[in-house]
């Protein structure tokens, strides 16, 4: 031990640590005493440690967990300013998550959506030709158009009608960070053969509960207090989801699209 070396009490006068923060740090390995003296057990800091401590301390502000903050003290200076930057980012897109969530939620509120109309209705079993793919909200219009044209291409070219409504099934969540996945099918009527990635599927004759997406409210997130809404009534009515549910486009009454959600028959 030198001169240069500081008792625990001084050395939190210097940092503006408190005693617990201090023991915290020295039990993770952050920043362990320089010396301990093996008879009174006094922990000694040298002056050197300083920066290192209050470098600590403004990463713990930040909420970071220690195992990352250990990761951290030990990058160059501006490594670690990249690093932080790129967590920072990370950060904002989650509260704009985070946001648009909680601003759905409170648009759902009233769940009954004097706005809506929803209804019961029987459908006549379909076929289909689709094209399935793990995509996020962002990258879903593109796929969409994509698949749709492609869709339309293969039946002009098989000879069939190729001027069906295209029907949008999410067989998951999908949001931002959550890929669905997600089927983007054309009705057809006649023999089509399936190609790579194009598939026929014969969707059953069925009842859907369906409603017409105000324009105001198809775009992400609110689309999801509409999701939201048709879920209660269904519950409301004691009726079970059967099937995956799927947007219709265009939809009816002159909206964008319809939100179907198949029930029990």
């Amino acid at each position: 031990m030198t001169h240069s070396h500081l008792l625990a009490g001084r050395f939190l006068a210097a940092t503006r640590l408190s005693a617990k923060a201090l023991r915290l740090y020295a039990e993770q390995g952050l920043l362990v005493p320089a010396y301990v003296d093996p008879q009174t057990g006094y922990r000694y800091y040298s002056a050197q440690q300083a920066p290192r401590a209050r470098l600590i301390a403004r990463l713990r502000q930040l909420g970071l967990s220690m195992a990352r903050i250990a990761v951290l003290l030990e990058l160059p200076a501006e490594a670690r300013a990249i690093e932080l930057r790129t967590w920072l980012e990370a950060q904002n897109a989650r509260l704009a998550v985070h946001t648009e969530f909680v601003e759905a939620m409170a648009f759902q509120a009233d769940l009954t959506h004097p706005a809506l109309s929803i209804a019961l209705r029987k459908v006549d079993a379909t076929k289909i030709v689709s094209r399935q793919r793990a995509v996020t909200v962002t990258g879903l219009n593109g796929f969409m158009a994509e698949a749709e044209a492609d869709i339309r291409k293969h039946l002009a070219a098989s000879g069939l009608a190729h001027n069906g409504r295209m029907s949008v099934h999410h067989h998951n969540l999908t949001t931002r960070d959550a890929d669905g996945p997600v089927e983007v099918a054309i009705t057809c009527d006649g023999p089509v053969e399936p190609t790579s990635d194009l598939i026929i599927r014969l969707l059953p004759a069925r009842r859907e509960v369906f409603t017409p997406v105000p324009a105001d409210q198809q775009n992400f997130p609110l689309v999801l207090s509409v999701y939201d809404a048709i879920e209660t009534w269904i519950d409301r009515q004691g009726l079970t989801i059967i099937d995956s549910p799927y947007e219709i486009y265009p939809g009816s009454d002159n909206a964008p699209f319809d939100i179907v959600y198949p029930v029990n028959p």
